[in-house]
């Protein structure tokens, strides 16, 4: 038996979004229905080095499949000027949950901005308005472009608006996506009255208000991933309909953590789960909803779930390198 080695080209041809966010949504699923189990995430805190490490452990059961991992991920914001590496990286894990035998190793960080894409889908496809065609983002970063490429796979996009303050970020997305979309440069404000709106961004200050969003508009709020940080206004997340993906990380770090902590926000003000959403506990866009937030904070389910998507496709597009990892 060989473990396959994925890198980040291998990863990213096979997690295509068609594949992929049909299998988080099993992933949300199976959470929902406890065929999954995703213990906390933890942390290493390395202030010596101002950053930390996390691992992120989980094993579902979707049915047709079922399959086990590991991430083991890092923040160090001073890597790409100290020692030219990106802040974050991942590695991904990807066992035969029968046997234990580690069928891949792969790169987590391509695995995660795609599984945060197809999460993103998931929410939209659910809490957007039907007839969507146009999609803001504020955030031009990396992730914001699996944001579209996921959330074109279930509405039919037309019009884009990107907002960020970096000018270069902008043009780049721009000229990525120009042949494909009716993309623009705009405001926040400008982004917050599409149909859809996804915010990327790592700030601890709000920078989208009530009167920057369209009172029909779904928001994917993906930025937050750390205790203190902080997107949306206050009051533009209790006059939504608001969807979570899991109670403990979103509280604690996700879009709601500021806001619930200070005890502007409480449960009564949080609609449900995605899962409840996925197994039809609960409606997801009623006719009578306005705005809609969907509050990410990325679960190891997901990233379980895009591990497999990336190995079952493996053989079809012949890539990856297979090695004797353990020798037996």
């Amino acid at each position: 038996m060989e473990t396959l080695l994925l890198n980040k080209d291998d990863v990213s041809e096979n997690v295509q979004m068609a594949d992929l966010i049909p299998a988080v949504e099993d992933a949300f699923a199976a959470y929902q229905t406890g065929d999954a189990q995703m213990p906390s995430k933890s942390y290493i805190d390395l202030p010596e080095y101002n950053g930390d490490f996390r691992s992120m452990p989980a094993y579902l059961d979707a049915g047709d499949w079922d399959a086990a991992g590991i991430k083991w991920v890092n923040v160090h914001p001073d890597n790409p000027t100290h020692y030219d590496l990106p802040t974050v990286m991942g590695t991904m894990v990807y066992s035969d949950p029968e046997n234990a035998y580690p069928l891949a190793i792969m790169d987590g960080t391509e695995l995660t901005m795609q599984r945060t894409g197809a999460a993103a889908a998931v929410a939209t496809d659910y809490l957007a308005i039907e007839d969507a065609t146009s999609f803001g983002v504020v955030g031009a970063g990396v992730q914001s472009y699996t944001q579209l490429e996921a959330i074109s796979t279930v509405r039919d996009i037309e019009e884009v608006v990107v907002s960020d303050v970096n000018e270069d970020a902008v043009r780049a997305f721009v000229e990525h996506f120009e042949d494909r979309f009716d993309v623009r440069e705009g405001s926040i404000s400008d982004a917050g009255h599409c149909d859809v709106l996804s915010t990327v961004t790592p700030v601890e200050d709000p920078i989208v208000s009530r009167e920057d969003v369209a009172d029909h508009t779904h928001i994917n709020a993906m930025g937050a991933d750390a205790e203190g940080k902080h997107e949306l206004a206050d009051q533009l997340l209790l006059d939504a309909k608001l969807v979570i993906d899991d109670h403990a990380q979103t509280t604690h770090s996700g879009e709601i953590n500021v806001p619930y902590n200070a005890g502007v926000l409480g449960d009564d003000d949080i609609y449900g789960e995605v899962g409840e959403l996925v197994t039809g506990l609960k409606d997801g866009r009623t006719a009578d909803d306005g705005i809609t937030v969907f509050d990410s904070t990325g679960l190891a389910i997901q990233d379980v779930a895009a591990a497999h998507v990336a190995y079952e496709h493996a053989d079809e597009h012949d890539n990856g390198y297979g090695f004797d990892l353990l020798g037996v």
